[in-house]
């Protein structure tokens, strides 16, 4: 959600450093893009509402060029999709200012700034920034940064350039990520490591109230209080070619296909099944542990849904999965013995992240991330990690993320059950050889792509569907249907199979497609008089049926058979299937596949 990328390079041009950084940034999600530059006769900017592609060629058909600059992806929070409201933002052509977040004060402020004389051209809390900037800017930028910024209220990351002092940048951030990249051609600030990975070799992660100060050659930090810092610099680090889309036709299709291989490199870092594999050095770290509570949104409160089956089932312990944004305001009643486990494919997640600090201020002091970016503001706020190993994942719609949480989260239900005395060694040893043997199973999945093929074709044309699931398939109903609607705009909506009767059922015509999953479970019984119910009103049923389901494909009802039934693995052998049918249904209907309209993959603001 809003990229930025800027920098003060020694002996070249910032411009591709900047345009570069763009398009790794491309996959959060924008509506608009621009990059400013420090010239001669004061800053140049281009900015366009169309994709970072264009903004490069206009780059060049401008022959755009300077030591200092600062660029952005926009995703419209205030203010709507329109030039005057895309980043860079000016004042008086001399501050120019990128922003990620919102200003909740900026109303307030809007107003004392016109009270000063100063007009406002755009719809965005960004504007503010720019003038509050230049309103205390008396020839020392950091001065001037500073002290806007503790007027400033909510969560924002930003960057600014001055016209009268060419070789230099200022960051700031509160709440909001924001990095220092150090590099033999320059110092640069990003929302992400990902980023500044070709042309930074060091990253510095700023903390809360920091304000950086690059110049060339030269860089300081002050913390809130306004003392110079130092921060500790980490290498930067990229797994080799999983930025590269290849020979796929999107990153989503690229990363569905991958799943094999995030799952074994997952899965290959077990050396023993206890709580060192989570980040501690105790292998008893987790014996008070009597409840776990997961924390999520989106794709990842899907998978601790998926996982509160397991945790229930398999290692007998209490657990919750809450909703980060409603949790992070509940008049919550804390437990001892409670294990935090927030999930996030980022780590930036805003209210995951806020919920996770709202955990800790009640008491629950035990927490463990599940995350797939090792140096994230989750990561650093908990106690323990696990970080999966899914790689860059840069499809807005998450597919190999979410997969790999389901395995860590296994994994600690593994933990948790054989610490309790739950599992006995040849349960926990067939359970590992299911999850040793999942990459094959999926890779089963994969190649009924052709038959998905032939749903999505009966799909494309339809604007509503139903999926239903039971159990541990039930969270992958939620899942199935988040996916077809991000990526096809097809509405669709994920119930358990038995509220049919209360409400749903209402629905089902000759024209609403109902999407099953079907294991082989105990379950299976209940579910086909669900199906017998959906047949009887006409219904059209696609029933992804486990090779051992003795289920017929008949009149009205269509099967794909997947595997035997995969035991307490089987949502993640579904799940994969209903993300090629999303995928599908999108590539039918037109839509712009990894960055689907008004979504953002890293949603850094509440």
């Amino acid at each position: 959600m809003c990229g930025i990328v800027a920098g003060v390079a020694l002996q070249r041009s910032i411009v591709p450093a900047l345009l570069d950084g763009l398009k790794r940034l491309e996959y959060r999600g924008y509506d608009s893009c621009g990059v400013a530059v420090l010239q001669a006769g004061g800053p140049r900017c281009i900015r366009t509402l169309a994709r970072v592609e264009a903004l490069e060629s206009d780059v060049r058909a401008a022959n755009l060029d300077g030591s200092t600059g600062i660029a952005h992806t926009r995703w419209a929070t205030h203010g709507v999709p329109a030039i005057a409201n895309a980043h860079p933002i000016f004042s008086h052509d001399q501050i120019a200012v990128v922003h990620n977040g919102i200003i909740e004060n900026h109303e307030a402020l809007r107003e004392s700034l016109v009270e000063q004389g100063y007009e406002f051209v755009s719809q965005t809390d960004t504007e503010v920034i720019a003038h509050l900037v230049h309103s205390h800017y008396e020839g020392d930028l950091l001065a001037a940064v500073f002290d806007a910024a503790r007027m400033l209220q909510g969560a924002y990351a930003i960057a600014v350039i001055c016209k009268d002092e060419p070789q230099r940048v200022i960051g700031a951030r509160q709440g909001s990520p924001l990095v220092v990249g150090l590099g033999p051609d320059g110092a640069f600030l990003a929302s992400d490591t990902f980023a500044l990975s070709t042309y930074a070799s060091g990253i510095i992660y700023l903390e809360d109230g920091d304000v950086a100060d690059l110049r060339s050659g030269n860089l300081r930090i002050l913390n809130s209080a306004g003392e110079t810092v130092v921060r500790g610099v980490n290498q930067i680090t990229e797994q080799g070619g999983d930025s590269e889309l290849g020979a796929y036709r999107h990153y989503m299709q690229k990363e569905i296909f991958e799943q094999p291989l995030a799952v074994a490199r997952t899965f290959s870092m077990v050396r023993s099944l206890d709580a060192t594999l989570f980040g501690t050095v105790d292998p008893n770290a987790f014996s008070g542990v009597d409840n776990v509570l997961m924390l999520g949104c989106g794709t990842s409160h899907y998978s601790a849904l998926t996982a509160r089956g397991w945790f229930e089932t398999i290692a007998g312990i209490r657990a919750h999965a809450e909703i980060a944004s409603e949790y992070r305001y509940r008049d919550y009643v804390p437990q001892r013995g409670t294990l935090v486990v927030p999930i996030s494919q980022s780590g930036e997640t805003a209210d995951t992240l806020a919920a996770l600090r709202y955990a800790q201020s009640v008491g629950e002091a035990l927490t463990l991330a599940i995350c797939n970016v090792a140096t994230s503001a989750i990561v650093r706020q908990s106690n323990w990690a696990f970080i999966t190993q899914a790689g860059p994942e840069i499809g807005v719609a998450s597919t190999k993320a979410f997969t790999t949480q389901l395995v860590a989260l296994f994994l600690l239900a593994l933990t948790l059950g054989r610490q309790r005395a739950r599992l006995s060694a040849g349960q926990v040893a067939k359970h590992l050889r299911d999850l040793a043997a999942l990459p094959d199973a999926i890779r089963s999945v994969l190649a009924r792509e052709p038959q998905i093929i032939g749903w999505a074709q009966e799909l494309r044309r339809k604007e509503h569907a139903l999926f239903l699931g039971r159990g541990l398939h039930y969270p992958i109903a939620l899942e199935a249907a988040l996916k077809m609607k991000e990526i096809s705009y097809l509405h669709a909506e994920g119930y358990p199979a038995g509220e049919l009767k209360h409400g749903p059922l209402a629905l089902v015509t000759e024209a609403m497609p109902v999407i099953v999953s079907a294991p082989n479970d105990c379950l299976l019984d209940k579910l086909k008089a669900n199906l017998q119910e959906i047949s009887a009103r006409g219904g059209k049923l696609y029933v992804l049926a486990d090779a051992n389901t003795r289920l017929q494909a008949a009149e009205g009802m269509r099967i794909i058979r997947l595997p035997d039934y995969y035991g307490f693995l089987s949502p993640l052998l579904h799940v994969v299937a209903y993300q090629l049918l999303a995928y599908h249904v999108a590539c039918l209907r037109g839509t712009d596949v990894d960055k689907p309209r008004n979504l953002a993959k890293s949603v850094t603001v509440e």
